[in-house]
């Protein structure tokens, strides 16, 4: 089954995204592998990054639970006092330190065979990417992979968060993004979508002066969603992580959703 949508599934930015994200790593490899070779091959590397504020996703993406297992162990300051020898209960005061969690993240990377260069790297952007210093580092990891000649495709399809880059130009009503930055290059190709439109073909460029290939998010999506069957862990009856849409996006939502067959 394809997701009811034309386009991103908003449901799928809850607590589903992690498998969301790493799968769609991996079709886009298979998608590229017999566009590139023999000249190139592509491979999904996984980095780790912490989250240093993940309670901004606790109930979206993150459950109660995760976040208590991460967090080490809390220390105590016992508190008790005598008056007159009677002895006075007074509250223990609990130290709980700042949970972090470590995130895994996949990219895809097309590399030169002969060389190993990393030509051409492709990041499906996660909420720790997208505040606070998650946000400072993924924008200065930008600026090193544009100084070393690196062509960098960005896929957002998260709503929630702030963008690696202002995009003044750009509709403020897209709910979701595609940035192309090429690495010879001080400008980005940019394809902005909302909530009803289909999610774009693609150009991925490769070394000068072979031509670019095509990635279809798409139909990756829908490929992925196939294979992973979400509406079976998806409750569509539930509203949509926030941001929360305007009440004729979710007017629309909703009618897709009952011609579906998805709610009743």
């Amino acid at each position: 089954m394809n997701s009811p949508f034309p386009g991103m599934d908003p449901w799928l930015e809850g607590h589903v995204w992690p498998d969301v994200h790493h799968g769609l790593a991996f079709i886009f490899k298979e998608l590229l592998v017999s566009q590139v070779v023999p000249k190139y091959f592509v491979r999904v590397e996984t980095y780790t990054v912490e989250d240093t504020a993940p309670e901004e996703e606790v109930g979206i993406m993150y459950p109660d639970v995760e976040i208590l297992k991460k967090r080490s162990g809390p220390s105590y300051e016992p508190a008790g006092q005598t008056e007159g020898g009677i002895a006075v209960l007074t509250p223990t005061t609990m130290v709980i330190p700042r949970p972090v969690i470590e995130v895994n993240i996949p990219v895809v990377e097309i590399r030169d065979r002969d060389n190993q260069q990393l030509i051409t790297a492709i990041e499906i952007l996660l909420p720790v990417k997208k505040r606070g210093k998650g946000l400072d580092k993924y924008r200065e990891k930008r600026q090193m992979l544009h100084d070393d000649g690196v062509h960098l495709l960005e896929v957002d399809l998260l709503r929630r968060g702030k963008r690696p880059l202002s995009y003044p130009t750009l509709p403020r009503s897209a709910h979701y993004f595609v940035m192309l930055s090429r690495g010879d290059k001080y400008r980005t190709e940019d394809w902005a979508m909302t909530v009803r439109d289909p999610l774009p073909v693609v150009p991925v460029p490769l070394k000068a002066p072979d031509p670019d290939v095509r990635l279809d998010i798409g139909a990756a999506f829908n490929e992925l969603y196939d294979r992973s069957r979400y509406e079976l862990s998806v409750q569509y009856g539930a509203v949509p992580p926030p941001p929360t849409f305007s009440e004729k996006d979710m007017q629309w939502l909703q009618g897709v959703l009952k011609e579906k067959k998805l709610v009743g």
